[in-house]
């Protein structure tokens, strides 16, 4: 296997983005942030480029934060250059949102878990394929921290707000199956035919007329006044105040060792 975080590949006018730290759950380490901000670019800049999908090796699509490293999120920064607690935060959830620069549709092709910062990379994808067995939740809450990556923006707006706040609220995770149901995916298929059904649906966007769909991909998100990363840079600010607490710490203790936490309220 290649030891790039990310890979990327261009066939039949179709660019497959992968996360490719199976063993890390293809959290969000630097390196594939960085790798994937980087093939965004590329997909961007490519004019043979009609659809772009984004998926994972392993069995996580992608895992979220990488609490186990013991960093805070956000603070990887330049040495001697000082940012403020919500800045950090949001310069990491930024290399995911530069899906939302790419012109062309884009697909999660979900093999895996999505869990936390990990569902928020789906959710900024045009359309999702869930693997009907994986599970998928943003469980922001259920750590003592403020949701991120525009996930309190976009799920009310995917699900309804009925069932997003409910999702939110309670940090419940799903099965594919469910969030089918719920539609927070467009298609819930076995595992192995996750990315198979990804590329049907790439291949029949990529048949139509690419300007077309362009421009029609722009008129839709006017016309719901699409804005994720105002959304996103919210929370972040949300989100580092509430990593301040001592229930995030116990959140993520509870986490790490497997066990129901403890939250005080404090």
């Amino acid at each position: 296997m290649s030891d790039q975080a990310v890979l990327y590949e261009v066939e039949d006018r179709v660019a497959t983005i992968t996360l490719n730290r199976p063993e890390n759950r293809n959290s969000m380490t630097p390196d594939v942030l960085g790798g994937l901000s980087e093939a965004m670019g590329r997909a961007q800049e490519d004019p043979e480029v009609r659809c772009v999908i984004v998926t994972g090796t392993g069995k996580s699509f992608c895992a979220g934060a990488d609490f186990k490293s013991g960093l805070p999120l956000g603070n990887n920064e330049e040495e001697g250059l000082y940012r403020a607690p919500q800045e950090r935060t949001y310069r990491m959830y930024e290399h995911f949102l530069s899906i939302l620069d790419v012109e062309v549709p884009t697909i999660a092709a979900m093999q895996g878990h999505a869990i936390g910062g990990g569902l928020g990379l789906a959710v900024v994808c045009d359309l999702r394929v869930a693997n009907e067995d994986s599970r998928y939740g943003a469980n922001f809450v259920k750590l003592g921290l403020h949701p991120g990556m525009a996930t309190t923006y976009l799920l009310p707006r995917l699900m309804g707000v009925t069932r997003g706040i409910e999702f939110l609220l309670t940090g419940r995770i799903v099965s594919g199956a469910e969030a089918a149901e719920a539609g927070l995916v467009n298609y819930a298929t076995p595992g192995d035919e996750v990315l198979a059904r990804a590329r049907e649906l790439a291949l029949e966007i990529a048949g139509a007329a690419p300007l077309a769909v362009k421009w029609t991909k722009r008129s839709i998100y006017q016309g719901l006044d699409w804005d994720p990363r105002r959304a996103a840079r919210h929370e972040a600010g949300e989100q580092s105040r509430t990593f301040e607490t001592q229930d995030s710490k116990e959140g993520v203790a509870a986490l790490l060792e497997r066990r129901a936490p403890d939250f005080k309220g404090e």
